[in-house]
């Protein structure tokens, strides 16, 4: 069994539930309502289900790591636990149907892996943590900015973390959502930077939603986890929060209101401007270089001897090979 998500898995997150609107001075905003995230849980339950009758371990289990699990459930049932201990299908069944595999994407000419792996789970258990995560996380964006730029960021995070997984981690699958979740992480802090000025309790904010992103990549360390994927999603989400997630300043929807002779503030506040145009730049030149380094087979961890620790660091319990 490949990497967990790089194979895969993924720790169960810590509690994500951060409700930025407790910090916030609120205008008179239009209120979305959410239905595109909650179709992407629907779509990516529907892949897992799709991806296990696939796998069909009844029929297609050799019995090297023992029996199917569950089988009650027929060609749904899981392969044994010491293959998949997540509760999912061979990575087999997964690279088949998509997942991110390094040679196939450079050689093989196969780049939409980088989309398809975000739809792909390695179990149960990965599904269910990334699902919680998304809901928990994109309900609450996509209520506040509508769905057009929430899934946007969703799913450029998603490429940005398929890029960078392959960069640094080529003899292992991956798949999951991670890279996307990541995104909308670091959406939600670059949110809170460019439209400061709006924020109650900032310090209170800004400290909260950067613990519960220390310990989201903290758990990235572990092994078998591809905290690449994270970096790379949360980086994107980033810069595209700056991009799309600017509020009007605060004042500015009641100014409107007033007499014509009245002095009316500007929407967004001159460094809104700034970062939106750096933070462009960043995100074109990052994704542009990121492809082609990529497909020239270019394997970062030749020019950074450290940078593995990023994603697993050895401990006298575990090592980080594959």
């Amino acid at each position: 069994m490949a990497d967990l998500e790089r194979a895969g898995t993924e720790k169960p997150r810590a509690n994500n539930n951060y409700n930025p609107n407790q910090y916030y001075v609120g205008t008179q905003e239009h209120q979305w309502t959410s239905w595109l995230i909650p179709m992407f849980v629907v779509a990516n339950i529907v892949v897992f289900i799709v991806a296990m009758f696939v796998n069909n371990c009844p029929r297609n289990n050799t019995g090297i790591y023992g029996k199917c699990v569950a089988k009650f459930l027929g060609r749904l049932s899981f392969q044994p636990l010491q293959e998949n201990p997540l509760f999912g299908p061979s990575s087999s069944t997964l690279e088949k149907l998509g997942a991110l595999e390094w040679f196939k994407v450079v050689h093989g000419h196969q780049g939409w892996r980088l989309v398809t792996c975000m739809w792909l789970h390695a179990g149960v258990i990965h599904l269910l943590a990334n699902m919680l995560s998304l809901i928990f996380i994109g309900i609450r964006l996509e209520q506040q900015f509508g769905f057009v730029r929430v899934g946007i960021i969703y799913l450029l995070s998603g490429l940005g973390g398929s890029i960078l997984s392959a960069l640094f981690i080529q003899s292992n699958i991956s798949v999951g959502a991670s890279g996307a979740l990541f995104g909308l992480l670091g959406a939600m802090l670059s949110e809170l930077l460019t439209n400061w000025s709006i924020y109650t309790n900032k310090a209170a904010a800004l400290l909260t939603l950067i613990v519960i992103i220390a310990i989201n990549l903290a758990v990235g360390i572990l092994p078998h986890v591809d905290n690449f994927a994270h970096i790379g999603g949360f980086l994107a989400g980033f810069l595209l929060g700056f991009i799309l997630l600017l509020r009007p300043q605060f004042g500015w929807m009641e100014s409107r209101n007033l007499p014509a002779d009245t002095g009316v503030k500007s929407k967004h506040k001159p460094y809104q401007y700034i970062l939106l145009l750096v933070a462009s730049a960043l995100l074109i030149a990052g994704l542009t270089t990121g492809l082609v380094l990529l497909f020239k087979g270019e394997n970062l961890n030749k020019h950074c001897s450290w940078c593995h620790y990023l994603s697993c660091v050895p401990t006298s319990r575990w090592k980080c090979g594959n």
